[in-house]
């Protein structure tokens, strides 16, 4: 009676664990395609104006209680675990291509946080000339800007695609 429990607490187990682990179409749009609005701003003036904020003295006292390099820090952490969620997913034929977008999209942006990105922050929180900054944000933006369009537009367009199959509503801003 005992290995009958035990088998049956076992089994059920398994089958809770499985559940769990399965991914719904939804799930696949959500980290693949959504979850890159965390970055929808690389390579970007905004960006680079966004970071500037955080660092603007009024009358000599800082109104934000972050710094830029904070910013950075969180946004890498973000990324990271995104990248991460979407890595947890199983491969089919029918998402293989979205997800590897999507990774590759990831792995694209997280070093330029970690480094150029990270080395602005540093710029505005040390009070560098607005001439510098911008010089390196545009430098960033003239570098990257350009293959993070195309690998964005095609994640977008795979998502569409990948959305539209699944009756997934999905307000695209147009």
């Amino acid at each position: 009676m005992k290995k009958t429990i035990a088998s049956l607490l076992v089994l059920c187990w398994l089958f809770l664990l499985a559940a769990c682990n399965t991914a719904t179409p939804e799930n696949y749009f959500d980290r693949a395609v959504l979850n890159t609005n965390l970055f929808n701003d690389f390579a970007s003036d905004h960006f680079t104006n966004m970071l500037v904020a955080y660092t603007v003295k009024h009358e000599g006292v800082q109104q934000q209680n972050i710094t830029a390099t904070k910013v950075v820090e969180n946004d890498v952490l973000s990324i990271e675990k995104a990248l991460h969620d979407v890595k947890a997913l199983p491969e089919t034929d029918e998402t293989k291509e979205m997800l590897q977008t999507s990774i590759a999209l990831h792995e694209y942006v997280l070093p330029v946080y970690k480094n150029e990105y990270m080395a602005l922050a540093k710029l505005c929180d040390n009070g560098a000339s607005k001439e510098e900054i911008a010089a390196k944000g545009q430098e960033i933006n003239s570098k990257y800007a350009k293959r993070f369009e195309e690998q964005s537009e095609k994640l977008m367009n795979l998502g569409k695609a990948y959305a539209k199959a699944h009756n997934i509503n999905v307000n695209w801003g147009n």
